[in-house]
């Protein structure tokens, strides 16, 4: 019988185990974005005042830049809330409300860059006015900027939010910023007036939080679009993916994968190839799978998993033997030998015969299973032997694998081979 199904996995939310962690998760990405809004709203005000007593340049620059990322936290904190949830209109949910934001935030980024641009430009009116009070707000900036971007680096790692691991990169580059705004107001502080080829200090500090912010913002903007556009999800997650499916003793072949990001969620498609031709097996092997992968992959929303039966001209056959001559051993595990005889399913013509020796059967504990395994690794269609080990542990091993094992009562190899090819051109009739 031949089939080709689909089987599209149920979403992490109908679990009730993982729909608490994701909760959970999307709770604390939203206290997170709500401390970066407080957090960018208190350094935009402190530095404002700064700016207005020092008459600094440098200071402008990272009060407006503090200033955009505040307005950016508070769009950011609101998209985080529509995200988590599902419409009608929106059945795959809005978790691209998270990437959409990534990218709002770069455009904020690139206006802020054009503000401190247009100051650079115009130059500085007068050297700054700089006193130790500004130079202990600022360096108070810098390590609590500092030590926020660390926290938000970790929850985002962690619950793999692109938003999170954008503020942080963005709070890193804001570090690098404020220790340039810093170190230039300190010559200001000692009355040192320090200029290079005509141009202030006090500027050149202004032109480099210009390019620190210029690259941050470019970084949120390709990898916000890249996900926009649908593009593929990284390729040591697909190869971990790929890695679970090939694996499983029923996959014959891969021949797709693709994977695409929403938000912090994982969408899967795969077309795989199966070795057994029952829809029920196929399905439980799908479901299998699905499991697998949700344990081993964090955050997968959906996998979706095309499967059809595998194409065989041949089938390869198992028999224990009690010696190299042929005749067939009455225990499966203890047999000293097994052959190994291929049949093209077409006429039913045997095109090799081979004898090896069993590497298992003087081992103390479990050979039965090692044999068994040891078949699945060979690429073993059938097993015809003696023993019925349908409620044993070689037993499960097979059917888990898809091998077919038949009970013979013929003594000769050759004989038990004919029986086999007779048993499968009337189960391809039926």
């Amino acid at each position: 019988m031949a089939f080709q199904a689909v089987i599209t996995m149920k979403s992490l939310h109908s679990d009730s185990e993982s729909d608490r962690t994701t909760a959970g998760e999307s709770n604390l990405i939203q206290k997170v974005a709500l401390y970066a809004f407080l957090l960018n709203l208190a350094l935009a005000l402190m530095k404002s005042v700064l700016a207005y007593y020092s008459s600094s340049l440098a200071v402008t620059a990272g009060a407006i830049d503090s200033g955009t990322d505040a307005v950016a936290s508070l769009v950011l904190l609101g998209g985080l809330k529509l995200s988590v949830r599902k419409t009608p209109s929106f059945p795959l949910g809005l978790y691209k409300i998270e990437n959409l934001i990534s990218v709002f935030v770069a455009l904020s980024i690139f206006f802020a860059g054009y503000e401190i641009a247009r100051e650079v430009l115009a130059g500085a009116v007068a050297p700054p006015a700089i006193s130790v009070g500004v130079v202990v707000m600022l360096l108070f900036g810098v390590v609590a900027t500092y030590l926020f971007g660390r926290y938000a680096v970790r929850v985002g790692r962690r619950t793999e939010s692109p938003t999170l691991i954008a503020e942080a990169q963005h709070r890193q580059v804001d570090v690098l910023s404020s220790i340039v705004v810093l170190g230039s107001v300190l010559p200001g502080y000692f009355g040192w007036n320090l200029a290079v080829y005509g141009i202030s200090i006090d500027q050149l500090a202004a032109a480099l939080v210009l390019i620190f912010i210029a690259w941050a913002g470019w970084e949120l903007l390709s990898d916000g679009m890249r996900v926009l556009l649908d593009a593929s999800i990284d390729f040591d997650t697909l190869a971990r993916v790929r890695g679970i499916l090939e694996h499983h003793p029923m996959v014959a072949e891969v021949s797709s994968l693709m994977g695409r990001n929403a938000g912090r969620f994982r969408f899967l498609q795969a077309n795989v190839r199966l070795r057994t031709d029952d829809l029920q097996r196929a399905h439980q092997i799908s479901e299998a799978l699905e499991h697998e992968i949700r344990e081993k992959i964090p955050h997968v929303e959906r996998v979706t998993i095309h499967y059809e039966p595998q194409a065989r001209s041949y089938a390869r056959i198992a028999i224990p033997l009690a010696d190299r001559e042929g005749s067939v051993s009455d225990h499966f595990g203890d047999s000293p030998y097994f052959a190994f005889v291929t049949v093209r399913l077409e006429g039913g013509v045997v095109e090799n015969r081979e004898v090896r020796e069993n590497p298992h059967c003087k081992v103390d504990v479990a050979k039965g299973i090692r044999v068994a395994e040891w078949l699945v690794q060979e690429n073993v269609d059938d097993v015809l032997m003696r023993e019925d080990l349908s409620r044993k542990g070689p037993g499960y091993v097979m059917a888990n694998a898809g091998i077919r094992v038949g009970i013979t009562s013929k003594n000769n190899m050759d004989e038990a081979v004919e029986e086999a090819i007779l048993a499968r051109s009337v189960r391809g009739k039926e």
